[in-house]
């Protein structure tokens, strides 16, 4: 189950987190490998016997070479995951500067919005898109203006292009991981990330295997009719928040009161 021999896969961002463990997870399961990102990773491409392209996703001419070389390389192509995305910079919409916004929009929404077009082109009939969108596209936070627009937007393209591409059978879900540990969370301090654990009800942050694997899912046969789908990833927060929150607020308004 869940074989992905012969089949041809394209992953951007792959050189970490979630992009890297759905490398090496397709790897596993027999997929032929084109990896991209934006920093040089060749040893990735090595690790999982497939070839590496350095491509700036924002770039609609190096997301075209990308599908490009994909079909020169190994004669077809299968799946896309367009998962390369940055966080940006976080603070309230008040204080957002245009040229961060236009960043983040330029690499998380054009980078899915290029990959669904040229990967489109190029893909066979019956194969599958996956774009890494994020919980945050479901349900804001404060001070994440930007990179919240740019994952609700991710939601809205893949839904539009699963209406487009589905008569050719080509399936476009995304996936809306909660806080994983990634790098793209460097930026953040100790105390939200705790406070992401606490209001999760598994507890924890999770880790970007446990999203390759539902890539992986989305990416084979056995989800041939799944599609138009924005799948939340995220220790259980979209069906409320974690008894460990509540637990630490009880224990918060017991010391106010004794005090």
């Amino acid at each position: 189950m869940f074989s992905l021999k012969d089949k041809v896969a394209v992953i951007t961002g792959a050189a970490s987190g979630i992009g890297r463990a759905a490398a090496l997870r397709f790897s596993k399961a027999g997929a032929k490998l084109v990896l991209a990102d934006i920093t040089e990773s060749s040893e990735i491409g090595e690790a999982t016997g497939g070839i590496f392209v350095k491509t700036d996703v924002s770039s609609e001419k190096q997301i075209r070479s990308l599908m490009e070389a994909a079909v020169s390389h190994f004669g077809k192509l299968d799946v896309v995951v367009n998962n390369a995305g940055i966080a940006g910079t976080t603070g309230d919409i008040a204080d957002i500067e245009e040229a961060d916004f236009d960043l983040v929009q330029k690499v998380n929404v054009k980078g899915v919005l290029w990959g669904i077009k040229h990967g489109a082109r190029h893909i066979a009939n019956g194969g599958s898109i996956i774009n890494t969108a994020s919980y945050a596209g479901l349900s804001a936070f404060p001070g994440y203006g930007s990179y919240t627009a740019s994952k609700s937007a991710v939601i809205g393209l893949t839904k539009t292009a699963a209406l487009e591409l589905a008569p050719r059978g080509i399936r476009v879900n995304c996936v809306c991981p909660g806080t994983i540990d990634t790098p793209i969370n460097i930026g953040a301090g100790e105390l939200e990330l705790a406070l992401a654990s606490y209001l999760t009800p598994l507890g924890r942050i999770g880790l970007p295997e446990e999203v390759a694997s539902l890539i992986h899912f989305l990416a084979s046969d056995e989800s041939s009719y799944m599609t138009g789908l924005a799948i939340p990833i995220a220790g259980g927060i979209s069906a409320g928040i974690g008894l460990g929150i509540i637990g630490g607020l009880c224990e918060a308004l017991e010391k106010r009161s004794s005090a």
